[in-house]
């Protein structure tokens, strides 16, 4: 029997340090050539941002100010939804106004109904009908009901 490996992986020898250092300043010429050439190609793009920094700032600073007016107008808080809310702030301020006085005129009513005679002698009047001696109440006759239609049609 044989018991030979056939085929061994080959182990990789790492370089050294110094070899990366050595291999490192071979290369370094031609990476200088390229970032001076990247920077040929850069610096007159460079340049003429350089001159229209103002303009640029201007603009920038206009687009912001038309992003805040948009925001501060029509946003979720805006001016806008402010004015809405304060509408109906007012209004719900005035039907307060109007339940209370409301209420004030029912407690009123309702006071007078346990103190005063008189008040008391009118809702009695009213409601149950009643009549001094000599006095006739008039009843308003019930209303008549809605005539019946002669087509026997069904109603949608």
């Amino acid at each position: 029997m044989d018991f030979r490996l056939k085929s061994l992986p080959q182990i990789r020898n790492f370089p050294s340090p110094e070899d990366s250092l050595r291999a490192m300043a071979k290369r370094a010429p031609r990476a200088e050539a390229l970032a001076d050439s990247c920077l040929e190609k850069i610096r007159p793009v460079a340049a003429r941002l350089y001159t229209l920094r103002r303009r640029l700032a201007t603009i920038a600073v206009a687009v912001l100010a038309c992003f805040l007016f948009v925001h501060v107008m029509f946003g979720a808080n805006g001016m806008i939804i402010y004015k809405q809310k304060r509408a109906e702030y007012e209004s719900l301020q005035k039907r307060v106004k109007h339940e209370q006085t409301e209420n004030e005129t029912y407690a009123q009513r309702i006071q007078a109904l346990k103190t005063d005679e008189k008040a008391i002698e009118k809702e009695a009047r009213e409601q149950l009908r009643y009549a001094r001696p000599g006095e006739y109440v008039y009843v308003p006759s019930a209303p008549a009901p809605p005539p019946v239609p002669l087509s026997h049609s069904a109603k949608k």
